[in-house]
């Protein structure tokens, strides 16, 4: 080999380490950020979330976002949370949202079969509080931010992160943020790292959820007071006994079937890999409202939320002393309405359903609407085509959540929100606010890639395209 050739050769093989250098494994941030999240304790007990809300702040000015851009806010005492900008050319629209939450469930030790504030790698699975949700989530965000910083990468349009700091108690956080920092927020859509999600079976991906849609969490008192007296001469009428018969008829009642956009997507697109008469009770359901497969598919309790209100009593109390008449008898009674329906309309049902005038029924907190996200091809379809690249097997299902999440005010906002986890939990082993939570190693940093993806992807389009 003549001298230059094999000295133009050394300096290549020489280099080739420097350039891995510059081009860091982006799984091991991924990592590292969710080691370091999960190893703050963020629950409502410890209240840490200002400690993790200033770590990943750190992290994103260090990597080379302006200070001006990450926002460190206190909506309250003990509360911290994060609004960052990625700034682009505004050429492609308004802002996108992209949205998690910092605080989790508390964990006690005791309950764990290791420490639940430790990030463990066992066995192929990410173990800790937080791990699933939504540590994860926040951990992508900040991840891909620093990544793109790295690449160069300029969107045409703002990205920004918004971590809360109470989504798992009262989401007084993004409530606030919402009401006195909206133009911090304000974007076109937003996408939720804290909805969706897929489903493995045997380790296979099967469905790729999108959250487009939440249930009205609206709780009601009812109340019964008696003027009491002594147990040893019984008299009616009893409070106790009043407020449970008023219970029972209220238990017995059915709300009827009530789709949305979202709802009938989801039981059409749902019977894919379904045995066949769940398959064809679902076709029925979202092609006519069929009485026969709502009532087959209403045994399952998850469709059976999908597809109505429901209303259920979850907390009692009655009585003073064992040998006192009540005076008062008190109870919870907790329902999920379908975007749309009036609260006020199903608390003159309960009172009508209690069937006693004694029994008063009110509302516990206001509540706060959520109207359901156009499935809009503009967003629905990188989200459905990526999905597709990523997991070839996975349905794409549209989903209309029967829980909540920090999503029920980006919506009430006008900001339409898409829950697009990305995370797969094997089918019937969440362990999201239990025992052993983990994510699957694969899984997050998965989902970590197909966030990238996708957020490059619709903050490069031009509007309307």
């Amino acid at each position: 080999m003549p001298r230059t050739a094999w000295s133009l050769l050394c300096l290549t093989l020489l280099a080739v380490p420097a350039l891995a250098a510059q081009q860091p494994d982006h799984r091991a941030l991924e990592r590292e950020i969710l080691r370091e999240l999960i190893e703050i304790n963020t629950s409502d007990s410890a209240g840490h979330t200002m400690e993790a809300t200033q770590a990943l702040a750190r992290r994103l000015r260090e990597a080379g976002l302006p200070a001006a851009d990450v926002h460190v806010l206190e909506p309250s005492a003990r509360q911290g949370m994060l609004v960052a900008r990625y700034r682009g050319t505004g050429r492609g629209g308004r802002p996108i949202l992209l949205m998690a939450h910092l605080d989790v469930v508390d964990a006690r030790a005791e309950d764990w079969s290791m420490a639940p504030y430790t990030l463990h790698e066992v066995d192929g699975y990410y173990y800790g509080r937080g791990t699933n949700d939504n540590k994860a989530g926040a951990a992508m965000l900040v991840a891909n931010f620093i990544r793109y910083r790295r690449e160069g990468f300029v969107p045409d349009r703002d990205l920004v992160i918004v971590l809360t700091s109470d989504e798992e108690t009262g989401q007084t956080s993004i409530a606030w943020v919402l009401q006195q920092h909206r133009d911090l927020v304000d974007a076109e859509y937003a996408l939720n790292t804290d909805a969706g999600g897929g489903e493995l079976k045997d380790g296979k991906p099967i469905t790729f959820a999108v959250q487009a849609a939440e249930k009205l969490y609206q709780s009601y008192r009812l109340e019964v007071r008696n003027r009491g007296g002594h147990s040893s001469v019984p008299e009616s009428p009893n409070a106790i006994y009043q407020l449970s018969g008023a219970l029972l008829r209220i238990s017995r009642h059915v709300f009827p079937v009530h789709l949305t956009e979202v709802s009938r997507a989801y039981f059409a697109r749902s019977a894919a890999g379904q045995d066949p008469g769940t398959a064809a009770a679902m076709r029925a359901l979202a092609e006519r409202d069929d009485s026969a497969a709502a009532a087959r598919l209403a045994t399952v309790p998850y469709y059976n939320g999908v597809m109505r209100t429901t209303c259920v009593a979850t907390q009692l109390f009655a009585g003073h002393a064992e040998n006192a008449l009540p005076q008062l008898a008190r109870a919870t009674v907790n329902c999920r309405l379908v975007p749309g329906e009036s609260p006020d309309s199903v608390r003159a049902l309960l009172a009508r359903l209690a069937a006693d005038t004694a029994v008063r029924v009110t509302p516990i907190d206001p509540p706060t609407p959520s109207p359901p996200s156009p499935l809009t091809p503009v967003v629905m379809g990188p989200i459905e085509r990526l999905a597709g690249e990523m997991w070839p097997n996975a349905v794409v299902i549209p989903e209309q959540s029967t829980g909540g999440t920090d999503g029920i005010y980006t919506r009430n906002a006008g900001i339409p929100t898409y829950g697009v986890a990305a995370l797969f939990d094997e089918v019937g082993d969440v362990r999201a606010h239990g025992r052993d939570e983990r994510v699957g190693v694969k899984s997050y940093h998965d989902a970590a890639e197909y966030w990238y993806r996708l957020v490059k992807q619709l903050a490069t389009a031009r509007p309307g395209t």
